[in-house]
């Protein structure tokens, strides 16, 4: 090994098209800025251990075969096997999917999970598929990637476009052709095959602990909070209703369609989530403001949970909230960051917000290897205890460091995966 580096360069950049990939490097780089890292270790870290790209033909409910592209971006499994979201979306590409599964490997050592980062997908719009279609493109996929997939290899869950049925067939496909029921191969499945009680609600019940714990650093209290929330669906809705019950005042939210704004406050449980019934925020709305309209509203909170890339270079100076919870991945630009960051805005970062999902994933995992389910009691009551247990890792380094939260969250994880490597070592 040769001497360690202190100050890998970073690269700022004013794109507001930067690419998931792009942006997880130049986090990366940054937070690796305050390290004393191996500069091999800091280089491994980042490209990906593996890619496999995969075709995937299915029959159309016409009789006409169409030909898919897939991919499973394998980033980093020193501290444990590969896990990560598994999506169907037009966008889905191999840099994405490497981008992603850098994060899933950030956002498995912030919370000291025993797993390492993976991000797949294929390339289709799961909406022009009929319920047949997407069944015959999972098994598909999932006989396609069979090698390289598995219990203590790399471990697939939801994401975009893909759901707790979409588990349930990819487990189903991947035990028929082991001959043996493994429902440990992928997380996020029904709970009636092995899937864990509040592993839905995960991601969003993450963001909503963290955004009072931050709320509560900042001496605001909830009851005084107002929170203006973008995406509607699992992460957003999810959010909104806990931080509601829990005495906030949500304002505004949204679905692709728009927001509803309520400067009175949204009863949030009474609103269908896109989940729910997609796409049916604006149905309910008296007032409608566009999505651009509610990340720049006078709010104490604003969480943005819909899609990567909304707060940017543009748009982040007419910011008004005082704090940002990020639920979505990647949805501040490098550019947008650095701004909020002069602006003295706090800006808590997906990789710690949204980490609800993988954490109660490992829950699941943990019940499907010892075959025995755990209560939603015990589930919210141990994800509450780890989110926490990482928002105490996180603002140590924060009060220790002049950085920012998203740096802080990235040295507590680059410090464990480099631990991991120091400890392992090389092999041969």
């Amino acid at each position: 090994m040769t001497q360690p580096t202190s100050r890998p360069q970073t690269t700022e950049v004013t794109s507001d098209d930067e690419s998931a990939l792009e942006t997880a490097r130049r986090q990366f780089h940054r937070a690796a800025a305050h390290l004393e890292m191996d500069e091999n270790v800091v280089e491994r870290l980042e490209y990906p251990t593996k890619v496999h790209e995969v075709t995937v033909p299915i029959e159309r409910d016409d009789g006409s075969v169409e030909v898919f592209r897939g991919f499973r971006a394998q980033h980093e499994s020193v501290r444990g096997p590969y896990k990560g979201g598994l999506r169907y979306h037009p966008d889905v590409s191999r840099d994405e999917c490497v981008g992603l599964g850098m994060w899933m490997t950030w956002k498995c050592a912030v919370m000291d999970l025993p797993f390492g980062g993976a991000k797949g997908g294929v390339a289709v719009d799961s909406k022009d598929l009929s319920a047949g279609e997407r069944e015959r493109l999972t098994r598909r996929l999932a006989q396609e990637l069979r090698e390289v997939i598995g219990p203590t290899r790399d471990i697939p869950a939801p994401d975009m476009g893909t759901d707790p049925q979409t588990m349930a067939w990819f487990m189903d496909a991947y035990s028929m052709q082991e001959g043996e029921t493994i429902p440990g191969v992928v997380t996020g499945k029904p709970p009636v095959v092995g899937g864990s009680e509040g592993r839905e609600e995960a991601p969003g019940r993450s963001v909503a602990i963290v955004a009072r714990a931050a709320c509560e650093y900042y001496d605001r209290p909830l009851s005084e909070t107002t929170v203006a929330v973008q995406g509607f669906g699992s992460v957003g809705a999810n959010a909104a209703r806990c931080l509601d019950e829990w005495g906030a005042s949500v304002v505004a939210i949204s679905d692709v369609n728009g927001a509803m704004y309520d400067p009175d406050g949204i009863d949030t449980s009474a609103i269908p989530s896109h989940d729910e019934t997609p796409e049916a925020v604006t149905n309910c709305a008296g007032t409608i403001i566009s999505n651009a309209e509610l990340l720049e509203l006078d709010v104490d909170v604003l969480i943005p949970a819909a899609v990567g890339n909304v707060i940017t270079e543009r748009n982040a100076d007419a910011i008004d909230a005082d704090i940002v919870i990020e639920g979505a991945n990647g949805p501040t630009t490098t550019a947008a960051d650095a701004i909020l960051r002069e602006r003295d805005v706090p800006v808590v970062p997906d990789i710690l917000a949204n980490a609800g999902g993988v954490t109660v994933s490992y829950f699941e995992w943990l019940q499907d290897i010892n075959r025995r389910s755990w209560s939603l009691e015990r589930v919210n009551d141990e994800l509450e205890s780890e989110i926490l247990s990482a928002w105490r890792a996180v603002r140590e380094e924060f009060e220790a460091r002049d950085v920012t939260w998203r740096e802080a969250a990235y040295i507590v994880a680059l410090s464990r995966v480099a631990e991991a490597y120091n400890a392992r070592g090389l092999w041969p």
